[in-house]
């Protein structure tokens, strides 16, 4: 009989983007024709944000990106000043960034898994699939569990997730990391905003629902969307100048796009994003957000077309090439940490 041992074997590798240049690959592409030009011309925007010393650069994080072997390149990105706030799903912050931070691991599938004959039996192992990664469930438990230790010690008022996010990077300070590269961990020492619109999404949202069960009408930790909201659109106000890097659509794009609106709704005249780049594999004929264009997002006032650019492209391919790129142009050297944590925590809204 099969044990859980038994497919947990080969541990997902997190790429390295400061190994080896990719630059003189996504140069050729500029010679190129389809996603390989589309490509080589998001790089490009991208090392012209990070030469722009002016623009605010926004991460948008959608999908299974740390799952997938990314979490280096992230981490990177922060500790190199390469990013300065950062939107996101929940997942990859909580159950994928931060449960490797606690010690754990996600796990290579053989290619049979990839077709679901086997997921009643992954099942019955406490095993959870990703594709072609494997899960244990029972360390996502653990990972729930520290979300509420961590909702535990927090005042008992309305948070945003933001807040919420730094005090998980403190929590991984005071006790040790167990992995040399964490997002969170990163944003902390760095003081870069993440922001989870949508939470409770997540594995913090079991950890929160078991803090406000065991609260019993007593005062308890809650989370503020709407905060989340006004804290990313005081960037926007205090930094004109921003430039979006898009993985994936979603919540984190919609998001970090309509900061635009909300300044003007807030009586500050504001520019559009002046730089924007999108990874995507979503199609635009369905009219879902994901696959919307840049230029659509123009018609709503969001995004300049002056340097825009989408990439139809699976994230684990473009991701190190764009930003691979973009580490070895070192268009980021001389940048600095904004600081904006404590900015937004000292400030009144």
């Amino acid at each position: 009989m099969s044990t859980k041992s038994d497919f947990l074997k080969r541990p997902i590798e997190h790429v390295d983007i400061t190994r080896e240049s990719v630059v003189p690959i996504v140069e050729a592409m500029a010679h190129m024709a389809y996603s390989a030009r589309d490509l080589h011309r998001a790089a490009e925007i991208y090392d012209r944000m990070l030469r722009d010393r002016d623009c605010a650069i926004i991460l948008c994080l959608a999908g299974s990106l740390i799952s997938a072997g990314l979490k280096r390149v992230f981490a990177d990105m922060i500790r190199n000043h390469m990013v300065d706030a950062i939107v996101s799903t929940g997942a990859n912050i909580v159950d994928q960034d931060f449960f490797e931070a606690l010690g754990f691991r996600h796990w290579l599938a053989e290619d049979r898994f990839k077709y679901g004959l086997d997921d009643d039996m992954l099942r019955g192992l406490h095993i959870d699939r990703i594709y072609d990664t494997l899960i244990d469930e029972d360390e996502l438990r653990i990972c729930d569990e520290t979300i509420h230790k961590i909702a535990d010690r927090l005042e008992t008022r309305p948070h945003s997730s933001r807040e919420f996010v730094a005090e998980m990077g403190k929590y991984l300070a005071e006790t040790g990391a167990k992995t040399d590269a964490s997002i969170v961990l990163e944003a902390f020492r760095e003081e870069v905003p993440i922001f989870c619109p949508a939470f409770s999404d997540c594995s913090a949202g079991f950890g929160l629902v078991a803090h406000q069960a065991a609260r019993r009408g007593k005062p308890k930790v809650t989370l503020d969307s709407a905060q989340d909201f006004h804290e990313l659109t005081r960037l926007k106000v205090k930094n004109e100048t921003t430039g979006l890097f898009m993985i994936g659509g979603g919540v984190p794009k919609n998001f970090a796009q309509d900061i635009v609106v909300a300044a003007e709704i807030l009586g500050h005249d504001v520019p559009m994003h002046k730089y924007a780049i999108q990874i995507t594999v979503a199609d635009v004929r369905d009219g879902a957000l994901s696959g919307s264009t840049l230029k659509e997002a123009s018609s709503w006032g969001k995004v300049d077309t002056t340097y825009e650019q989408m990439v139809y492209c699976e994230a684990t391919i473009a991701v190190p090439l764009i930003a691979g790129y973009a580490y070895h142009k070192r268009g980021w050297e001389g940048r600095t940490s904004r600081k904006w944590n404590s900015m937004l925590d000292k400030e009144p809204a």
